[in-house]
């Protein structure tokens, strides 16, 4: 007999059923043993009865099974088989599906017992630290809100699938090892073994390959990329990896990213949050002087009532400056040294860089930036010319991108794409406090990985075979 999903259960009264999952709880009413019994897709009521006939008509329990189903304890990990049968009048529960049934066992399998949780998981967690909750991430995971979660992470990431392969779109990965880029942030190095004292950056994003996958001719590209980046971490923003959807596309103008952009997570909404309503539509687009003025912020948020859970307020910020002032640096690209910019603003790269404006667009939700994009530049003086803008040197061009404009000279279409954040935009509509609550196994504030205790020292014998010494830091008087 093959194992039944719990939540099916309910429509198969009076046949025999095999379930298997974690007892959720455990009840005892008189001689009557209650276990709640767990999978994935719901919770069952499996009864027990004494092996001598003491509970008017109910169907006895084998004494061994009964004397096991004694032992039972919560998230013991057990396999059941027996009929599934209406509940008695007075007895049924309409907040569960499986409310109105309940399984009477006959065999009872014990595959695993459980030591006693560390902290309880039939609440939502939030009054738990989270150093605690990450360390045992595989119980945490256990609770109905994270499990949700994820289940709507899911929906999400397969609707955007969907939707973009119909639109002709082609999913194309791109490599994890990579090069270290200036994107904005520090890059996560990793040491490579055949060419000592060499290494790989993991990607910030797929920036240089989906370009080069325009050059290529696949004209309509797309990634659910795991992205890596050395930052601060911050609510809205997830320290080492977080996951993007990754577009491009070729022959395009901004208007074009944006009107596809704007249908997607129209489609997201009424697909899989059919209880949220979208405040404006078409998004508003904002240019960037005027999102300052008119609401003091790059991510204005527009809803018409910020106390309505409900309420989506998408918009895009256009129109914004090419390059910024930032504490570290005098000039620096206010998107990535990758954006175009306006056409009728190329000439003030000779006379007045910072009065420049761009093609980059930011997307918007609820006064969250969930993601960004732009126009790209393929036109390889001009992206010459903005890399020694930004102070690269020729040596420094031609070592970091002379792989990107030598492309560029074997014809290149004009192309430009967006990038909104999974995590993001899942963290903002789910109303949760930070991104960790809608990935499964998150990175914590400190740079402590979940469960596997990273980052940790390597072996001597590995360390000399990467050709690395690990200085001491010098005691201070």
């Amino acid at each position: 007999m093959k194992r039944v999903p719990i939540e099916k259960t309910a429509s198969l009264i009076g046949k025999k059923v095999r379930l298997a999952g974690w007892v959720n709880s455990v009840r005892s009413h008189g001689k009557i043993i209650f276990i709640d019994l767990r999978d994935k897709t719901g919770i069952a009521q499996i009864v027990f009865t004494p092996p001598k006939k003491e509970v008017g008509q109910t169907p006895e329990t084998n004494p061994e099974i009964y004397k096991s189903a004694q032992e039972l304890k919560e998230e013991w990990v057990i396999e059941v088989s027996g009929k599934v049968s209406e509940r008695p009048k007075g007895m049924k529960n309409p907040n569960i599906k499986t409310g109105n049934i309940e399984v009477l066992a006959e065999e009872l399998k014990i595959f695993s017992k459980a030591k006693p949780m560390p902290f309880p998981i039939n609440t939502d967690g939030y009054d738990i630290k989270e150093e605690i909750r990450l360390k045992y991430r595989y119980l945490d995971l256990r609770r109905q809100r994270l499990k949700h979660n994820l289940q709507i992470r899911q929906k999400v990431i397969k609707f955007i699938r969907d939707f973009l392969q119909e639109k002709g779109f082609i999913e194309i990965e791109t490599p994890i090892l990579t090069k270290a880029t200036p994107e904005g942030a520090r890059d996560f190095v990793v040491p490579s073994r055949l060419q000592p004292g060499k290494f790989y950056a993991l990607p910030q994003s797929p920036q240089q390959y989906k370009q080069l996958l325009m050059v290529a001719g696949f004209e309509k590209y797309f990634q659910i990329a795991r992205c890596f980046r050395d930052e601060d971490p911050r609510a809205d923003r997830a320290y080492a990896e977080f996951t993007q959807l990754d577009l491009e596309m070729s022959f395009v103008t901004q208007e074009d990213i944006l009107d596809l952009t704007e249908q997607l997570y129209i489609g997201i909404v009424k697909n899989v949050f059919p209880e949220k309503k979208i405040t404006k539509i078409p998004f508003p687009r904002i240019p960037y002087q005027e999102a300052i003025r008119k609401y003091e912020s790059d991510r204005p948020d527009l809803r018409k009532n910020k106390k309505d859970p409900d309420e989506l307020a998408f918009c895009f910020v256009v129109d914004w400056p090419l390059f910024e002032k930032t504490k570290e640096r005098e000039i620096s690209s206010s998107h990535h040294p990758f954006t175009a910019p306006k056409d009728e603003d190329i000439p003030l790269l000779d006379k007045n860089p910072m009065k420049a404006r761009s093609w980059q667009h930011d997307f918007v939700l609820n006064g969250y930036e969930i993601g960004g994009g732009s126009i790209r530049i393929t036109n390889s003086k001009i992206q010459e010319k903005v890399f020694k803008i930004l102070g690269h040197t020729e040596k420094e061009i031609k070592q970091k991108f002379g792989h990107l404009l030598e492309a560029f000279e074997y014809g290149v279409p004009p192309h430009g794409g967006i990038a909104p954040g999974i995590d993001r935009f899942l963290f903002v509509v789910l109303r949760e406090p930070n991104l960790r609550e809608v990935m499964a196994f998150p990175t914590i504030a400190s740079g402590k990985t979940s469960v596997m205790d990273a980052p940790s020292e390597i072996s001597k014998e590995q360390l000399k075979e990467l050709s690395i010494e690990i200085s001491k830091k010098k005691k201070v008087k």
